[in-house]
């Protein structure tokens, strides 16, 4: 073949074709005469292509580590990045949580304050009504013995 572009396995394949084509010995276990000089050219492509494929194959082999490593720093972003999506929700959370907390506190804080104004209220106005009470019941008794009195001087005059 004798041709650079070949690849291993196309000459390794070239050499079997030499041996099936040999002259077979009578009597020699399988033997076979080559052409020795076909042999030799093939043996020398072989060692002429051997450079350029262990060659690519460690550039496939650092394409690899390459690729390899990229996705690893992808992979390693992506967790970043959900881990801290993940931190910003939990924070989001805590505040909504806190603020909730909070505003539960202060409307029980207003309730506890509405109930205490409520009371208060209604001393004030019970006081009130009880001295208000009082000053009518002080005034009605007052009218009572007036108008007793009247009713009396009316009798001793009328006398």
């Amino acid at each position: 073949m004798s041709n650079n572009q070949a690849t291993i396995e196309d000459l390794i394949d070239e050499m079997y074709d030499v041996l099936d084509k040999g002259w077979k010995m009578p009597l020699s276990s399988g033997k076979v005469l080559v052409d020795c000089e076909e042999i030799r050219a093939i043996l020398d492509d072989i060692r002429d292509v051997f450079p350029q494929e262990i060659g690519q194959a460690k550039a496939i082999v650092a394409d690899h580590g390459q690729i390899l490593a990229e996705a690893q720093r992808e992979a390693e972003s992506i967790v970043r990045t959900a881990e801290d999506r993940a931190k910003t929700l939990v924070s989001q959370e805590e505040i909504v949580r806190q603020a909730q907390a909070k505003a539960n506190e202060i409307l029980a804080q207003a309730q506890a304050k509405f109930k205490e104004m409520r009371k208060a209220s209604n001393d004030y106005v019970d006081d009130l009504m009880r001295r208000t009470d009082e000053s009518l019941s002080e005034n009605l008794t007052e009218l009572r013995k007036t108008r007793q009195n009247i009713k009396a001087s009316q009798r001793n005059s009328q006398m």
